[in-house]
């Protein structure tokens, strides 16, 4: 029996790792599951060191070697056969107090960094290639690069080209970021929304916008991408609805087939990132055509698997029981 364990970092009430988390159980695959964010420096304890090469404490393969331990579970950090990243909560902010400011670096690059790095690991996906993904500017220049057909964009705080960029076709904005947000206290989200040239002011020169022009979509389709495994789903809104997230209650979904081509391009740009996982999301014309739009390298998708009968949860307990790194 491989005794080798998965590390699950994420937030103690995560819905989607828990299905994961329940399916290596039934696997009977040692977890040790915690939040980076609120549980270091207590409970969770770290002792990694790493020895110069030949010593006699230098294991096969050299690197980190160590404990780490969360609770009453124990972790060889030389022996992790895969590490899910999920959705840890953030280190604590870098503010205040002087010594609680470095305790709080000290702590994300420390445990992060080791994290990061543990030899012979798995990782879905590594958080620095996650943090570097999550950028849409560098997600639609990769989608061009490997073949994906992406509407035209525009990155601008000037007005001027705003106002022209919105006259040239219909246009819709969206942020670039979709971080918390909140309306008369109450979290909110901003969603993807039409706008025309008249509607342009000198707001727009208050910082960076994302302007697109906007596809006659049929349908938007979500494309989830495990290893080498894609999952795709059609999600099918209210007509006049722009953006599907905002209407969840309204949606249908069919599974379908992802084009040969859009998934060897899919694969590409998941290589391009180093990621083992991505939510893509497309906009499907009458033509059949998938338009690029988005891919969240740490999306969700457990509500998909259920309303579309996609594989997912099975999908990404294989490929971290298994341990096999594609990117090495």
């Amino acid at each position: 029996m491989d005794t080798r364990p998965v590390l699950v970092c994420t937030q103690d009430e995560d819905a989607t790792a828990d299905l994961v988390i329940a399916e290596l159980n039934r696997r009977r695959v040692p977890i040790l599951r915690f939040d980076p964010g609120r549980d270091f420096p207590a409970p969770v304890v770290l002792a990694a060191r790493i020895e110069s090469a030949g010593t006699s404490r230098t294991k096969s393969g050299g690197g980190w070697d160590g404990k780490l331990t969360a609770g009453a579970r124990t972790a060889d950090l030389s022996a992790v056969r895969a590490l899910y990243h999920r959705r840890p909560s953030p280190y604590p902010t870098e503010s205040g107090e002087q010594t609680a400011r470095f305790a709080a670096q000290e702590n994300r690059r420390g445990l992060g960094g080791v994290l990061g790095a543990l030899p012979g690991c798995l990782y879905l996906s590594h958080p620095q290639a996650i943090a570097r993904a999550e950028y849409k500017p560098a997600q639609l220049g990769a989608a061009t690069r490997v073949g994906l057909t992406v509407p035209a964009t525009l990155i601008t705080n000037d007005p001027g080209e705003a106002k022209r960029f919105c006259a040239e076709q219909p246009t819709i904005y969206k942020p670039l970021h979709a971080g918390a947000y909140a309306v008369g206290g109450e979290p909110a989200g901003i969603w993807a929304a039409p706008v025309e040239a008249g509607e342009i002011d000198g707001a727009v020169s208050h910082g960076a916008h994302l302007f697109q022009a906007q596809v006659p979509k049929v349908a938007d389709v979500r494309a989830v991408v495990v290893g080498g495994q894609v999952f795709s789903a059609f999600i099918i809104a209210p007509p006049g609805v722009v953006d599907w997230r905002a209407d969840y209650q309204s949606l249908t979904y069919e599974p379908v087939a992802c084009p040969e081509e859009t998934r060897g391009a899919l694969a590409r740009f998941l290589a391009d990132f180093e990621l083992n996982f991505g939510a893509f999301d497309f906009a499907v014309t009458a033509d059949g055509a998938w338009w690029f739009l988005e891919c969240n390298p740490n999306g969700q998708w457990a509500w998909l698997e259920e309303a579309a009968g996609l594989p997912i949860t099975q999908a990404i307990a294989d490929l971290l029981e298994s341990g096999a790194n594609r990117h090495e």
